[in-house]
């Protein structure tokens, strides 16, 4: 019998009843490479079906893991190949010169592994992710560590909410939801206060030394 599931969940509830498994892995493939598309949710749904019996769970964590991993490597190439390029083309009509953008890659080069692994949580940058790194030219053996550990994490807890959730499911997402509003705020409020404190350091060093002589020329 297939479970009662609230809101969006009862939307996508006849696609995994047609496509099964295959819902899953694509939707949350199409999701982590930048597509728009309802992947963490099918994942939730999928596992509220295996804890009715419906479905397999060890195969919906499976096949999600796979998809999320695959999903984001192939957004990862394409900020890598053609993202950067775009990038430096264009960037100058926004003030986005090649010197800024080697800084921007500098950065991410040094903090990118805590954003890939963190930001499969948040809405919006989950999407973005691969494409980001790739375009920041962050080396593909990190980003793919950081991944399979953020992916690792994401697909084992919402896959247990479903399955374990039961009429408590909409309330949980919806918090989730509030709280990854919470964690987007923070992670922009660190990003501009590390930002800040860079552009303040390279300022001062720039700065000339008024306590410094100045040199006399000899006679």
């Amino acid at each position: 019998m297939t479970p009662p599931l609230p809101g969006i969940f009862a939307a996508l509830a006849p696609i995994l009843n047609s496509y099964g498994y295959l819902a899953v892995g694509g939707l949350v493939f199409l999701e982590d490479f930048g597509v728009p598309a309802p992947g963490e949710a099918i994942l939730i749904t999928a596992a509220v079906y295996a804890g009715a019996g419906q479905i397999n769970i060890v195969v919906v964590v499976l096949i999600g893991f796979l998809a999320a991993v695959l999903g984001d490597n192939v957004g990862f190439a394409i900020g890598h190949f053609g993202g950067r390029a775009l990038m430096l083309r264009f960037g100058r009509y926004v003030l986005l010169t090649e010197a800024r953008a080697a800084k921007a890659e500098g950065f991410f080069t040094r903090h990118g592994g805590k954003v890939v692994a963190i930001a499969r949580f948040i809405e919006g940058l989950r999407q973005a992710n691969g494409l980001v790194a790739g375009i920041a030219g962050m080396k593909w053996r990190r980003f793919l560590a950081f991944n399979v550990l953020g992916a690792a994490i994401w697909v084992g807890l919402w896959s247990a909410v479903g399955y374990f959730a039961g009429n408590h499911l909409e309330a949980i997402y919806n918090n989730a939801q509030r709280y990854e509003l919470y964690l987007l705020a923070t992670l922009i409020i660190v990003v501009v206060a590390l930002t800040a404190r860079h552009l303040l350091r390279h300022r001062r060093g720039t700065e000339p030394d008024d306590h410094q002589p100045v040199p006399t020329r000899r006679r």
